[in-house]
């Protein structure tokens, strides 16, 4: 006998630099935790931009790419789209995430494929928001000029960056070994006391899921991390319950 009700399933478009490897790693882990309570199914649908080394005339090349992506996932008929990478966007100056997720939407309503697109960039920033956190550190794998361009950004939108860790790695292949064990350490070695919330990764490439669960227990504050913000962003931009099991406050359900 079949089931009357069919389970929906929705395509996951990314948006991501050639050198990435965990965006499609984290995003899907989340989405799978969140199908072992929830009926919704997703596929995952990715377009590349060139990138090998984090750097401020590299990233600026990727972006000009980012239209082409955006035209190739709405070609799939993808039901979201996630630019997956926080400081190519926040690179661009203040404010750009705006601009380039109400562009690069047009270029799928010009595909005749109104998409709606996120970034994790305005994911970070719209998910502190949510949490109410005005207080935060952040820890990002970039170099220092780098970092210090992300902590502007994030303070020229209203949130207070109170301390901040550069772990200065260039090549974005080896972001993506940094082991998730050091950032407990990390954090703390930060100054919290007068802190709403953690950043633990401000980059999508970081791998940061397997450590939110523990820094959260031994700092008893609430941690965030973008691709955790970009899951949120996501799963409301599809009108879904942003709830994932052991993917840290922002998804337990309490917002």
């Amino acid at each position: 006998m079949t089931s009357s009700t069919t389970t929906k399933t929705y395509r996951i478009g990314q948006i991501v630099p050639s050198s990435n490897i965990t965006m499609e790693t984290e995003i899907p882990a989340m989405l799978a935790a969140r199908q072992l309570i929830r009926p919704e199914r997703f596929t995952y649908h990715s377009s590349r931009m060139r990138m090998k080394t984090v750097s401020k005339d590299e990233l600026a090349a990727m972006d000009a790419e980012s239209d082409r992506c955006a035209l190739e996932l709405s070609d799939a008929a993808v039901d979201v789209m996630g630019y997956a990478c926080l400081v190519a966007i926040m690179a661009m100056g203040p404010g750009y995430h705006r601009e380039s997720q109400k562009r690069l939407r047009s270029r799928t309503e010009e595909n005749g494929c109104d998409t709606p697109v996120v970034t994790s960039a305005g994911a970070l920033v719209d998910a502190l928001g949510v949490m109410k956190a005005k207080r935060v550190v952040v820890v990002a794998p970039y170099m220092k000029p780098l970092t210090e361009m992300v902590v502007d950004y994030i303070r020229q939108e209203g949130i207070d960056v109170l301390d901040y860790r550069a772990l200065e790695i260039p090549n974005n292949l080896d972001v993506a070994r940094h082991d998730p064990a050091n950032l407990p350490e990390i954090v703390a070695s930060l100054d919290l006391s007068n802190v709403d919330a953690i950043v633990l990764s401000a980059c999508v490439q970081m791998p940061s899921l397997p450590a939110v669960a523990k820094v959260e227990a031994l700092t008893g504050k609430p941690v965030v991390t973008a691709a955790i913000a970009t899951t949120y962003a996501m799963l409301k931009a599809l009108d879904l319950e942003p709830i994932v099991p052991g993917a840290g406050a922002l998804l337990s359900g309490a917002y």
